[in-house]
């Protein structure tokens, strides 16, 4: 896979496993490729950014059912 350039820096880099499942299982569930190599350069943007979309999403869903005592 390619390095990962990304200048954002994780709270907790133990996240980076389930960060990076979770953008598979999106992907998936979008119907969108991601690339074996790692390279996203041949992307749309709007995949990209609709993976990153949902992602977000998701991930304000789980904090947001944290604060409410209901994720297990």
């Amino acid at each position: 896979m390619a390095q990962n350039r990304s200048s954002n820096n994780l709270v907790v880099p133990q996240a980076t496993g389930a960060l990076e499942q979770m953008k598979f299982e999106i992907a998936q569930e979008l119907g969108i490729a991601i690339p074996q190599d790692g390279y996203y350069g041949n992307m749309a943007t709007r995949d990209t950014g609709s993976i990153g979309g949902y992602i977000t999403k998701r991930l304000v869903q789980i904090a947001e059912q944290q604060l409410a005592g209901q994720y297990k």
